[in-house]
């Protein structure tokens, strides 16, 4: 079995940009992963989207001169580019391919219009995404396991930290009053403790590794789809599957604490999000994740930094892009190549994708990646 390097890494600028079409999204993250990796050819591509069209993985894929391999579309909520990055580091973990490329993309500002699937009865009754996590913070708040100051506090992070990330849109600094001021969504999640609308894409080369002094491996992944969510959970949505994944990966990379991460990117599409994921991974106890976040501990300097890319809050959430944008973050995070927002002396990086949407499961799929600078 092969240990798997991720040989280059390449993310297009994400935001509403309805006058750029997939192809040209999917064509500078690809055009920055070869460049890395110094070479442009592949053995098969594995392309995560949600709500592209069919043949859209061909399409944007021949308009790069990509043609002829095994091209494989995959899609897992809002977890499918992650699912197509850890599908390419199997191909090569066992030798099926040499050289495979991961692409995520999504064009959400022209071509997503919100589908209610029919054989859903919580969509057919509105229990869209922003109210299920406006459940999740309402539950919180009643448990007094957060306070609205302390989840609006996520937002101010994660803005912050987008003041190094020139590929996230939204880097405009917040106070928590702005955030709590901003309109409505699911109540008590306000607009800028949601994620924004956004058109993307994200890329990752993958191939054996060298044993380079700079090289950026996979240390271990996992993915799991949620059980039956019902009244034997005590945990509000999604808390669950990200715990048992947790376990999943930590176990399968051998590593005894979650405590030796050193940095993560994580699935913060709301406020409430990120801090049920920093509980469930074991970062901050059950019901501290919002102090943890409001007293600085998440944040850049903290002593567990969470999403220094700005995270979904601050780059929105291409669905099918996400995943692999969190894996460059990663990336170039334990390459030091973060610029300001560089976690000093990052070795190990998590990433956790959740992806969620059909009804009586807790979640779709969690996917999670632990990679290690050499």
């Amino acid at each position: 079995m092969n240990r798997v390097a991720v040989h280059g890494v390449g993310m297009s600028r994400f935001g509403r940009q309805p006058g750029r079409d997939l192809s040209a999204l999917a064509g500078e993250a690809v055009a920055g992963a070869f460049d890395e990796a110094g070479s442009v050819s592949v053995d098969a591509v594995w392309v995560g989207t949600v709500f592209g069209a069919p043949g859209v993985a061909q399409r944007v894929l021949r308009s790069l001169g990509i043609t002829e391999v095994p091209i494989i579309t995959v899609e897992n909520a809002c977890a499918s580019g992650t699912t197509a990055f850890i599908e390419a580091h199997e191909a090569i973990r066992t030798g099926r391919f040499g050289r495979v490329l991961a692409l995520g993309v999504e064009q959400m500002s022209t071509a997503f219009s919100g589908p209610i699937e029919t054989t859903d009865p919580e969509g057919l009754t509105g229990l869209a995404l922003p109210a299920l996590y406006g459940m999740s913070a309402a539950r919180y708040l009643h448990d007094g396991a957060v306070t609205l100051e302390q989840l609006a506090a996520v937002s101010v992070k994660n803005r912050n930290h987008a003041q190094g990330n020139p590929r996230a849109p939204f880097r405009e600094r917040l106070t928590v009053e702005e955030v709590l001021a901003s309109r409505m969504i699911a109540d008590p999640l306000t607009l800028l403790q949601c994620c924004p609308t956004s058109d993307g894409a994200a890329a990752a080369i993958l191939a054996p590794a060298t044993g380079a002094a700079d090289e950026v491996t996979v240390r271990a992944t996992t993915m799991r789809s949620g059980r039956v969510w019902d009244q034997t959970s005590p945990h509000v949505w999604g808390h669950d599957i990200v715990r048992d994944a947790t376990v999943d990966v930590l176990g399968a990379a051998a590593i005894e604490s979650i405590d030796d991460i050193d940095v993560f990117e994580v699935h913060d599409a709301f406020t409430i999000g990120e801090i049920v994921t920093t509980e469930a991974l074991g970062i901050a106890a059950p019901g501290e994740g919002g102090a943890a976040a409001a007293a600085g501990r998440t944040a850049l300097g903290g002593d567990t930094p969470v999403n220094p890319s700005g995270g979904l809050l601050s780059r929105g959430h291409p669905l099918g892009a996400t995943g692999l944008a969190q894996v460059a973050e990663i990336t170039w995070q334990l390459r030091g190549q973060a610029g300001s927002r560089q976690v000093e002396s990052a070795r190990l990086g998590l990433v956790e994708t959740m992806g969620g949407g059909v009804s009586v499961l807790d979640g779709n799929a969690c996917a999670m990646t632990i990679l290690e600078a050499s």
